[in-house]
């Protein structure tokens, strides 16, 4: 549960069907703001951090001048450049310097941070990796807007679908935040194409990727899917992406429609 449950799950996954390569992972400051200046100078990005639920500590950041490079590596962000962002918990956005993200992820609100309207506190990378310490840094995929799909499962069987889509004009489809959930039974047509891979392609390699090849796969868990293909791609063509892995709180009230 430990294992799986981690965001950096998604970076042991990244080169499987339901994988992004250029997934990353920090576990201390120096590789955060070296890494992430990087990423950052190439393309918009999704920044999560480890601890906390229901999408507080997820951001959504582009560059407000949208001058990103036409090769990753080509350059990386300066402290100073401005960024626009979206936390998931409650689709608020907020403005800050590269300079200012990476103070408040290293070490909270101090007077090098700026000012935040973030309920949370920041300190994503405090007590190191052992302590759970820890961001992963993600390609954004701008079709999330049209919604996750939530896959539940007991153990290697799909019991349902749910979809999730934002409220107009956010990003995050988290409880609470005006989204719309649809749920949908196990063999949804609409679905079929990412049914069919999960289960038959990447399932069986999912748990060797987490280094746990050893165990079996959960009692109750879920997978959150998010769409990564371009608009236009052939369904049975179609990209979709592990956004998350839940096995300690998957949202049993969410899920008592499809039992």
């Amino acid at each position: 549960m430990e294992f799986m449950g981690a965001k950096d799950a998604l970076c042991k996954v990244a080169n499987l069907n339901i994988g992004l390569p250029d997934t990353l992972a920090y576990y201390d400051e120096a590789s955060f703001s070296s890494g992430f200046k990087k990423t950052m100078a190439f393309q918009p990005r999704v920044i999560k951090q480890n601890r906390g639920s229901s999408g507080e500590g997820i951001w959504i950041i582009k560059l407000k001048a949208g001058n990103y490079c036409s090769a990753y590596g080509e350059r990386s962000c300066n402290d100073d450049e401005v960024l626009d962002m979206m936390e998931a918990n409650d689709n608020h956005s907020e403005t800050h310097t590269v300079a200012e993200f990476v103070e408040f992820c290293v070490n909270g609100r101090t007077n090098k941070s700026g000012n935040w309207t973030s309920k949370g506190v920041g300190k994503y990378l405090e007590g190191g990796k052992a302590a759970g310490g820890q961001l992963v840094d993600q390609r954004f995929c701008p079709r999330i807007v049209e919604g996750e799909l939530r896959y539940n499962m007991i153990v290697d069987s799909l019991i349902g679908i749910i979809h999730k889509k934002p409220k107009e004009g956010g990003i995050s489809a988290v409880g609470g935040t005006g989204s719309i959930y649809t749920f949908y039974g196990p063999d949804e047509p609409k679905f079929r194409a990412l049914t069919t891979n999960f289960l038959q392609r990447d399932l069986e390699h999912v748990m060797p990727a987490l280094g746990l090849a050893a165990e079996p796969v959960p009692l109750w868990w879920t997978t959150d899917f998010i769409l990564a293909s371009p608009v236009g791609t052939p369904v049975d063509q179609e990209k979709w992406i592990v956004g998350e892995f839940n096995c300690s709180c998957v949202g049993i009230s969410k899920c008592l429609a499809e039992i």
